[in-house]
């Protein structure tokens, strides 16, 4: 089982690579441009049975709190578009783009890969943005236009990356604060970190312990 996963930056994996893994890893960079070259040029390079994609999130929800692990299901580019008179339209409500596009699905970059039923995590809704922010307009357009739960800022770059070259993929997350809140003194960085290696481990744990085959069987049609 040949394993690639991907942070965006190295703190967040940290742990997880001191033990050295038997999975490859990559650390794309932050945002979505660096993160699709990255993958992409990688995957040119070395055929993977599964790409994962870790690293911590933002929640929309007091449902998901700092700490708790989540799959992001599906995702999108949640700033792709054009506002005019403070509303803010995608690319598929102006036109310029079909919501059903390859690898797009009524707007969204929608995981098939049933893997991840394997696992009590809940499957969420997330939003990829390049700009983060504290203002609470944007926060609240974000989480009501896109019904999100999560905020990252690579996230919908391994979809879409991911889909178009049909790799099976994993987005793995941990909540590490609120969407919104810029006082990192009331995040839970180092907590989230920790669990979410662990999870990665027992995750690459679970896909080396199965044939390619078995594996192959639970995620999207490869």
């Amino acid at each position: 089982m040949n394993i690639l996963c991907l942070a965006a930056t190295a703190f967040e994996i940290a742990p997880f690579l001191k033990e050295e893994p038997i999975a490859d890893y990559l650390i794309t960079g932050v945002g979505t441009p660096m993160t699709i070259y990255h993958i992409a040029k990688r995957l040119q390079q070395i055929d993977y049975d599964m790409v994962i994609q870790a690293g911590i999130a933002g929640s929309f929800t007091p449902g998901l709190q700092p700490g708790e692990i989540v799959f992001v299901k599906r995702d999108c580019f949640a700033d792709l578009g054009i506002t005019e008179q403070k509303v803010f339209s995608t690319i598929f409500e102006k036109g310029f783009t079909d919501e059903n596009e390859f690898p797009f699905s009524k707007g969204w970059l929608e995981n098939p890969n049933t893997f991840m039923d394997l696992f009590p995590f809940n499957q969420v809704t997330g939003v990829t943005v390049n700009t983060v922010t504290d203002d609470a307009d944007q926060v609240r357009m974000l989480r009501t236009k896109f019904d999100a739960q999560v905020e990252t800022m690579e996230g919908a770059a391994l979809h879409f990356t991911c889909l178009n070259e049909k790799i099976p993929f994993i987005q793995l997350r941990s909540i590490s604060n609120y969407v919104g809140e810029r006082d990192k003194s009331k995040w839970k960085m180092e907590e989230s970190i920790q669990v979410l290696n662990a999870s990665l481990k027992d995750i690459v744990n679970h896909l080396t312990s199965g044939t390619t085959e078995q594996i192959k069987a639970l995620t999207s049609d490869k």
